[in-house]
């Protein structure tokens, strides 16, 4: 078998396993007609398009499949933080002791769903909002800085998100 052709079916596949989730999640049931038919339409729906969701230079797996495991202590951490965060922020706008920037940085994280993921992270956070997410940068509304520094900006806004994010997506 063509080495391509390998890959296509495993494009596939991998599209296929995260629309079944998807239905799975979506649809709240776990009747075996639902499962059914969530899997018949995932493969149909994968097989016309895995093209879009899973590019053909892609090839690392560790790109598509995250570990598991750390996703639920990834979820308790952005939890906490969106808490910590807004719970800094209600005085601070209250009181009007803002100091807004816009602040540019880089991610190490080489993962497309993984820099996405963080993009997100980050606009959930109160108190910022990500701008632009080009490759590995980043553009963040920052609005209460503390420095005007990219890297140190960077490391502030990311936090702990890129350090769980590359255990998740190694």
């Amino acid at each position: 078998m063509d080495v391509l052709l390998k890959w296509k079916i495993s494009r596939a596949i991998i599209t296929a396993v995260y629309l079944i989730v998807g239905w799975i999640l979506f649809t709240g049931t776990f009747s075996l007609f639902s499962i059914f038919l969530g899997i018949i339409f995932s493969f149909f729906i994968a097989t016309l398009t895995y093209s879009i969701f899973i590019e053909k230079q892609e090839v690392a797996r560790r790109d598509l499949i995250p570990r598991v495991y750390f996703i639920f202590i990834y979820l308790v951490i952005l939890i906490c933080k969106i808490y910590i965060a807004s719970f800094k922020m209600v005085p601070a706008v209250i009181v009007g002791n803002i100091n807004p920037r816009i602040v540019h940085f880089r991610t190490r994280l080489s993962s497309k769903f993984a820099r996405v993921i963080l993009a997100n992270s980050i606009t959930l956070t109160p108190g910022t909002l990500t701008l632009d997410l080009d490759e590995d940068h980043l553009v963040v509304h920052w609005l209460d800085a503390k420095t005007t520094h990219s890297h140190y900006a960077g490391r502030l806004i990311k936090g702990h998100f890129e350090s769980w994010l590359k255990r998740i997506w190694v």
